[in-house]
């Protein structure tokens, strides 16, 4: 395949790329921006294999069909519940494969410099763009190595780290080593010093010693980060991988790596803002660890928690005429999904009005629940966004939050002291009736506590979701 139509064919996949980003912007156009991307990755694959050497097409394809096999036994097996340590675990691959891609080009760089005339004319390959390189091109190719790698390396370990937390394989609260945010400056100093090292002509030594110090700074950011900030970390790691692919695709002279990097790096530095803005954060101070290291409010709490039963809780809501239901991780975790929707149809064919309240970082992953109820199929029209519905709380009869803790937590408003203080959240305990369906008197993910569970107009309905709504829905007319 010639130049040229490589070329094209990386214009149209990056096309491609665009309208598939703009197109999840809505739920109605998702479905179709999905496939934009699809068949934009498909392209820029296949025009980037026909591109290669002949003799190179077997163990591309071999490490493609590899690739195709996995990501297919993995996807299939992945519940929506754990897309958000899926996310986390496939940015650590972006980032891994950064630093092995900065690794070759700098023993490629290694390798032509030693080369007579002759034996370069014969090269090819990014080994031919690099013989062709002016001594400043060169230059400027070791910074882009070295930032590639230096990216590429605090996205692996810090995915690596945000997916043992998602997980729960790894403790969700804040933790720093002694020293906390003195050892990640002195790390970043050493970089810089490195940087300069390598720029005046050091050898791959010094890209591995960066590599293991961009490693801890990886591994030691996102570690310093409470689990109430973990919504903006997987957005933030997904911004640092594309970044690292945008500066590997300058080193390789990839133009449609450059794009999509870019693409994938500023989407996702915009979302961690939005996020940060949504959770009254400073998006510095959350990639620097400083905050979710408080496991509660200072606010004193009285009273108690109330517990409601079945019965109690279909009285409420055959009572009710307006309904509205927030659905959280613990949704997610029970996957209670398909019951919130058939208690949400059965509601609306009696004659109540019912719709669904959503807070931007609501879940472990920004949109998680729109995709659950989507998932579920209920209807786009009803499910509404926190600036969308937050007034309307004061006329609601019935809100029944589903596995949320922090998004409907007072204490945001209430308590100058709590760790969300001023963290914008659905007034929930406005409505008339607040009903909270939870596993038990926990205080959730981030470990804060809440004085919704505690108000006079809420009760609570223990019980893992999935469960407690099987018991519900015969109730329901």
């Amino acid at each position: 395949m010639t130049i040229g139509i490589v070329s094209a064919a990386y214009i149209a996949a990056a096309i491609l790329f665009i309208l598939s980003l703009g197109g999840l912007s809505g739920q109605e156009s998702a479905r179709r921006a999905v496939w934009y991307g699809i068949v934009g990755m498909g392209l820029a694959v296949l025009a980037t294999v026909l591109g290669l050497d002949v003799g190179n097409w077997f163990i591309t394809l071999l490490m493609i069909a590899g690739g195709c096999v996995l990501g297919s036994f993995v996807a299939a097996r992945v519940q929506m519940t754990e897309m958000p340590q899926l996310v986390a675990a496939l940015h650590s691959f972006v980032g891994l494969a950064a630093v092995f891609i900065g690794f070759n080009a700098q023993i490629e760089v290694a390798r032509v410099a030693v080369m007579d005339e002759a034996a370069r004319t014969s090269l090819t390959g990014f080994a031919a763009i690099v013989a062709h390189k002016t001594p400043i091109e060169l230059a400027i190719m070791r910074v882009e190595v070295f930032l590639g790698i230096f990216i590429g390396a605090v996205t692996f370990t810090g995915s690596v780290i945000a997916f043992g937390k998602l997980a729960g394989k790894l403790d969700g609260k804040a933790k720093k080593l002694p020293g906390g945010h003195v050892l990640n400056a002195v790390a970043a100093l050493l970089s810089l010093i490195l940087l300069a090292i390598y720029f005046d002509g050091a050898g791959l030594w010094s890209l591995i010693l960066l590599t293991l110090i961009a490693f801890f700074i990886g591994y030691h950011l996102i570690m310093g980060i409470g689990g109430a900030d973990m919504p903006v970390v997987v957005s933030m790691l997904n911004s640092y991988s594309g970044w690292a692919a945008a500066a590997i695709g300058f080193t390789l002279g990839n133009d449609l790596l450059i794009v999509s990097g870019a693409l994938v790096g500023s989407s996702g530095a915009i979302l961690s803002y939005i996020m940060c803005k949504a959770m009254n954060r400073s998006f510095i101070s959350v990639i620097l660890g400083g905050f979710g290291t408080t496991n509660g409010s200072s606010m004193e709490i009285t009273g108690e928690q109330v517990a409601i039963n079945v019965e109690g809780v279909a009285a409420a809501l055959k009572d009710a005429d307006s309904i509205v239901i927030v659905p959280g991780y613990g949704m997610a975790v029970a996957q209670a999904q398909a019951s919130v929707s058939e208690l949400t149809r059965k509601l609306r064919a009696s004659g109540k009005s019912v719709r669904f309240a959503i807070h931007p970082v609501a879940g472990r992953l920004p949109g998680h629940m729109n995709v659950l109820l989507a998932e579920a199929k209920v209807p786009y029209d009803i499910v509404l966004e926190m600036d969308e519905i937050n007034d309307d709380f004061p006329e609601t009869d019935v809100v029944f939050v589903i596995g949320s803790n922090d998004i409907v937590n007072p204490a945001a408003e209430e308590d100058p002291n709590s760790p969300i203080a001023g963290m914008p959240v659905l007034q929930v305990w406005k409505a008339k009736q607040v009903i909270v369906s939870k596993r038990g008197q926990g205080t959730g993910y981030s470990g804060i506590e809440n004085p919704l569970f505690y108000k006079e107009n809420t009760r609570i309905f223990y019980g893992d979701a999935k469960k407690s709504l099987a018991e519900l829905l015969p109730m329901i007319a």
